[in-house]
């Protein structure tokens, strides 16, 4: 992977945006809207600010520290089995995570790309896109993957936000979806609008790509910049989403999103919401191997040649296998099931080591944790602790 010393522009957070407005992202938010009105809006606001929190401790840490957070993770732990074990709950929730994850990405990209009117049949397009996702991947360079998405990032948020001004939303029912509330039977839609913005593999990514970015203790307040802008991007479409859905009344998930919007806006939202849903699959089909390779590479590479190396297979991996899940209209439960779980254990262990390891001046030194830094992510941390659990219990049925 080229190191890259540019400065200006977007970095290693449009990174983060373009994975987590995916797909999944855009059902759930739908869903929000679509059941509760605006009364959720509130929930991916509070999202999107601890996303902002934990994700400048990952890029202080890739950026300042010169550590990617899965190298960091090894380094650390100097106990083989604790090592062991880490490196293994890590493995199974981001690599068969991202591959179980990556089928409904690019199930999610094809699907934008029916919505235009393409008509070469969901298969074809799924091999498609993820050709197309591969061509990125495997060359190994950085400033190409983060070009691109940057690109892809920027349609997706043009779309989103024309299909915001074409719902012309009402001012005050927005202001008052502000106020916290939990209207009756939205807990779960709440946890899952904080579930599609605050990821674990997200956090490996960051730090990973700022340490491309920005080399050798480079930038760190443009890293933070970098992160704000981004994160508060993606929060923006991801309530843009919420808020068209709620403004259609009708319709269930991503079809039933882009029939309301046909139907209360005529064509051209049609065409304005697929390229939106396109660009997302498309954006998050990059990520979430590109994730998955940088994770790999950090884990179990002693070196650079290794590191390219490892990057490659991990993220083909995900990417071959999210393909065949896509193609064949595969439901990957029991890897999702295997994933869920083991995401509910990493996020609060990640959180929780990450929030110690900012508070290191040996490797930070002048970057490290404040004390506002502390109590903001001390909260983030509960909060993933309660994610955590929650996501543990749903995975064995013991959440309804």
């Amino acid at each position: 992977m080229e190191a890259q010393k540019r400065r200006g522009g977007f970095g290693p957070g449009m990174l983060v945006a373009a994975a987590f407005v995916g797909p999944g992202t855009v059902t759930t938010a739908t869903l929000a809207g679509q059941t509760f009105g605006m009364a959720l809006l509130w929930a991916l606001v509070f999202a999107t600010l601890a996303a902002v929190v934990l994700q400048d401790m990952a890029a202080r840490l890739g950026a300042g520290g010169g550590r990617g957070l899965g190298e960091a993770l090894r380094l650390s732990l100097r106990t083989p089995m604790l090592r062991y074990t880490a490196l293994a709950l890590v493995s199974i929730a981001i690599l068969l995570g991202n591959a179980a994850y990556q089928g409904g990405n690019l199930a999610g990209a094809a699907l934008g790309a029916e919505a235009t009117g393409v008509t070469i049949g969901r298969r074809l397009v799924v091999v498609l896109i993820a050709v197309l996702a591969a061509s990125v991947l495997l060359p190994g360079r950085y400033r190409l993957l983060e070009g691109v998405l940057v690109g892809i990032v920027a349609l997706m948020s043009a779309a989103f936000l024309l299909a915001l001004a074409l719902a012309r939303p009402d001012p005050a029912a927005l202001f008052a979806g502000l106020r916290p509330q939990l209207p009756e039977g939205s807990l779960l839609t709440v946890l899952a609008l904080l579930g599609t913005t605050i990821v674990p593999y997200n956090l490996f990514l960051h730090a990973a790509a700022a340490k491309e970015r920005w080399p050798g203790g480079g930038s760190v307040p443009a890293a933070r910049r970098d992160n704000v802008a981004a994160i508060l991007l993606g929060g923006l479409v991801s309530a843009a989403i919420l808020i068209v859905a709620a403004s259609s009344g009708n319709g269930e998930g991503q079809t039933g999103l882009a029939d309301a919007l046909r139907e209360s806006f005529g064509g051209l939202s049609r065409y304005v919401m697929a390229a939106g849903l396109l660009a997302a699959g498309l954006s998050s089909a990059v990520t979430a191997p590109m994730a998955a390779g940088f994770v790999a590479g950090e884990l179990f590479a002693s070196s650079e040649a290794e590191r390219v190396r490892y990057f490659r297979l991990a993220s083909l991996t995900v990417l071959l296998t999210g393909t065949v899940i896509a193609a064949l209209g595969l439901r990957p439960e029991a890897l999702i099931l295997l994933a869920q779980a083991a995401n509910g254990l990493l996020l609060p262990v990640v959180a929780v080591f990450l929030l110690a390891l900012m508070n290191r001046s040996d490797l930070l030194g002048s970057h490290r944790n404040r004390l506002w830094s502390n109590i903001a992510g001390g909260l983030v941390v509960l909060t993933a602790l309660f994610l955590g659990l929650r996501g543990l219990l749903r995975a064995f049925g013991l959440w309804p």
